[in-house]
């Protein structure tokens, strides 16, 4: 059995990723060793090996990149970021599907497949918890602020919505890859009216929201126990749209909100999560969304907070502060 100090953390996302560098600069820090990779890669350098039966007691095998080696047996957390799948765009799509399906289930169900490493956050967890249907009734059942909202393909209902609410927002209810003429776009929450509607609105279920009369955003970074609260001043409608436009002011999060965001990720099996609320006029909290794999490192970087610390602590000392590596 390998010894405690050559249990490893694996660190699963693309190679551009500037915040996992921040959380595998803080692991080296702390002398806990990593091993980055992206199941993008697999067969240009990536190999995974896993062998079962023969009276093994547990799945053994290895994750291997060019620079590094992690017995399976010794995996300590896993840091699931960014990663990609392979598409292999070199291959007709009857192949490319099937090769696509194969590392899926090979790759990713060796991983799944192991006995006890923390997962930050578990894909199927991350998955689960990405519908914002099934958030907003989770956010609702635990007592946060929830603002007006329907989900509908019904025109009908989504004009008499809007009519009831005057001031009334759209969003998407799962970020997409969309082109168009060969230019890449993305969505904002924005306003819409009565006659921005017709009768497309049929063709998929549309979130339309009561706008909040906010005075700021808040966005909530919880890591392990940790929380993160920062005030985010914009005077935009959605902040994402102007980095350029935000200042930011680090706040205390009242005890009892705190615990329940905590009790928010515990529902979704999460350990760790980026919330965002927008504050009203009372600066009470509204709740808008979870990403349960958000970006903060810029965060960090505007406010000093020990976000990347957070996450190296988290993933080479556990939830349950497991011994060190």
């Amino acid at each position: 059995m390998p010894r405690a100090q050559e249990r490893s953390v694996l660190v699963a996302t693309e190679a551009a990723d500037v915040t996992a560098d921040m959380v595998i600069s803080e692991l080296n820090r702390i002398g806990c060793p990593v091993t980055r990779f992206d199941p993008a890669d697999i067969g240009n350098g990536l190999t995974v090996t896993a062998r079962f039966g023969d009276l093994l007691p547990q799945l053994t095998g290895h994750l291997r990149t060019p620079s590094r080696t992690s017995e399976l047996g010794a995996v300590r957390s896993v840091y699931w970021r960014r990663p990609r799948w392979p598409e292999f765009t070199h291959l007709d799509d009857a192949d490319a599907r099937f090769a696509a399906a194969q590392v899926r289930h090979g790759l990713g169900g060796t991983l799944y497949a192991l006995d006890g490493p923390l997962w930050v956050n578990h894909p199927s967890r991350i998955a689960a918890a990405d519908y914002k249907v099934a958030q907003l009734a989770a956010a609702a059942r635990l007592g946060l602020r929830v603002p007006p909202t329907l989900v509908t393909n019904d025109l009908n209902e989504a004009r008499e919505f809007i009519t009831a609410h005057r001031e009334v927002i759209f969003k998407t209810l799962r970020w997409t890859p969309y082109e168009r003429d060969g230019v890449r776009m993305t969505t904002w929450a924005e306003p819409v009216t009565v006659d921005d509607l017709d009768e497309t609105v049929g063709a998929a279920p549309h979130l339309f929201q009561a706008r909040v009369d906010k005075t700021a955003d808040l966005r909530v970074l919880i890591v392990g126990e940790q929380v993160f609260a920062v005030r985010i001043e914009s005077g935009l409608l959605d902040w994402r749209k102007d980095y350029s436009a935000l200042s930011y002011r680090v706040v205390d999060l009242p005890d009892r909100l705190s615990q329940t965001l905590r009790d928010y990720l515990g529902h979704f099996g999460l350990v760790s999560g980026s919330f965002d609320l927008a504050l009203d006029q009372n600066g009470e909290p509204h709740w808008l969304e979870l990403n349960p794999n958000g970006q903060w490192g810029w965060l960090e970087t505007e406010t000093g907070l020990p976000m990347a610390t957070a996450f190296a602590e988290l993933l080479a000392y556990g939830k349950a502060g497991s011994p060190g590596c």
